[in-house]
């Protein structure tokens, strides 16, 4: 036998680890392993995500006479346990690139090899594993033009089978424990279906024609204009490699020049989740600390009113308090609006970049280590090729740019249902008679944007040794 233990590959296509277990010699026991040590990270949205992957992944294994064999307990302790129950001489697995869970495959090495089990991990999870695309000196490219050119220009691996049934061993699996079974209450938001059959659904729809409309609408969070794939990224639902194959075929369907732009738009995108799994691979202490240093610490403002009115979507600032409701209600938010909330967190209100990465992990169904580090370090000017820190996004203007009418604001604030588009985007504006009088029940803005904006840059200044003027 030999065991293949998935992890965020949950699909049985386009999976490398897999097709290499499959290649050999032997019957493939399929493992799954639910780790404390991983769902002490973990919340209920995204772990609602992972039992419905599991539960159709273990279907496909049923169809083919085989099953999903579901583990609880260390890593370190079941997947040796396991492997040695099945009589496995090797487990394969694809690789991943936090530090967490790289202490977790280090330590399962470990205990196999005191076992005299093999290990093989498969890089699966990006086109380019890191450490293949650096600068002329240092280990990854900090600058995304510079990887992107490189990325993109760089043969794509095609897509891998899935095995055949007469490769997999005919074992039979424990049930899939529940979330009260794992301690996690039902989510609050309504989580997106997470399955394979799911991902090639909004693949194929995506492709036949918004993916060449992208580069116009995916900025504007109500025209619906981006791919709602990343909770497939996140789980592996899909495969990389068959969604870029997919991306190609669209390309040679495109009418224009305009659209093939457009999807090279989309495929520079992908390159960025990479351009992130490469940064944080050579630097997994970023989760917790800043990537560029700063002569001074940053003196972030502890306000807990504050941050739990940007939490609850009651900042007075419409789009913004519209991305923070539609990440409540849906796991979800669109990615113009997080850069949008991340950006009114760490600099109009100065908190900590790391609350607000806390509580998107405690939110997002598509929580990614990697890209969401990448995102909030950028957002607060301490990341890598971050946004500069005298670069202040002023709320107002984001939402008349990308909510112009004001159908985002109005879908998850209904409170201003019934304001006007001007009215929604001049809210900081209107006297507050007025406000209550459009909508009582809504709250005028928590601060003064102009004010913090000026505070942001003289506490970044003082941060970076430089006297404020």
């Amino acid at each position: 036998m030999i065991v293949h233990w998935h992890r965020r590959d949950l699909r049985p296509s386009d999976n490398r680890g897999l097709a290499r277990a499959a290649a050999s010699d032997e019957s493939v026991v399929s493992l799954f392993v639910l780790d404390p040590t991983v769902l002490e990270h973990a919340s209920p949205v995204r772990v609602a995500c992972l039992l419905e992957a599991l539960d159709a992944l273990r279907e496909w294994y049923r169809d083919q006479g085989s099953d999903l064999v579901v583990g609880r307990g260390e890593a370190s302790r079941v997947v040796p346990e396991r492997a040695a129950a099945y009589d496995a001489d090797t487990v394969v697995w694809n690789a991943d690139y936090s530090g967490l869970a790289r202490d977790r495959d280090r330590a399962v090495r470990d205990a196999l090899e005191d076992d005299g089990i093999e290990s093989e991990s498969v890089h699966d999870a990006v086109h380019h594993e890191p450490g293949s695309i650096t600068p002329n000196q240092g280990e990854h490219y900090s600058v995304f033009s510079y990887f992107w050119k490189k990325w993109r220009d760089r043969d794509k691996r095609a897509p891998v089978e899935e095995p055949a049934a007469t490769d997999l061993a005919a074992v039979s699996g424990e049930p899939i424990p529940t979330l009260a079974d794992l301690g996690f209450d039902e989510p609050e938001a309504t989580p997106p279906t997470v399955t394979t059959a799911a991902a090639r659904e909004r693949v194929a729809d995506f492709c036949s024609g918004p993916i060449y409309r992208y580069a116009d609408q995916r900025e504007y969070p109500a025209a619906g204009g981006t791919s709602r794939l990343s909770p497939h990224l996140k789980w592996g639902t899909i495969g990389p490699r068959e969604l870029y194959a997919a991306t190609e075929r669209a390309t040679a369907r495109a009418e224009s020049e305009d659209a093939r732009e457009s999807v090279r738009s989309f495929q520079r995108q992908l390159a960025w989740r990479e351009f992130y799994a490469h940064v944080l691979r050579y630097n997994p202490e970023t989760v917790a600390e800043n990537f560029s240093g700063y002569e001074n610490e940053i003196e972030w403002r502890d306000d807990p009113d504050e941050l739990a009115a940007w939490q609850a979507g009651e900042t007075g600032y419409p789009i913004v308090d519209a991305g923070m409701r539609q990440l409540h209600a849906e796991g979800w938010m669109h990615n113009r609006v997080r850069m949008l909330v991340a950006a009114f967190l760490t600099k109009d209100l100065l908190v900590d970049w790391r609350a607000g990465y806390d509580w998107f992990r405690r939110k997002l169904a598509d929580h990614d280590t990697a890209n969401d580090v990448g995102g909030w370090q950028w957002a607060a000017s301490t990341g890598t090729d971050a946004q500069p820190y005298f670069r202040v996004f002023n709320p107002m203007k984001q939402g008349r740019e990308y909510d112009p009418d004001a159908e985002y604001v109005r879908e998850y604030v209904p409170e201003l249902a019934d304001a006007s588009a001007d009215d929604i985007h001049g809210w900081h504006d209107l006297e507050q008679a007025e406000r209550e009088r459009i909508a009582a029940d809504y709250p005028a803005p928590i601060v003064d944007h102009a004010d913090r904006r000026e505070r942001a840059i003289d506490t970044f200044e003082r941060a970076r040794g430089e006297a404020s003027e």
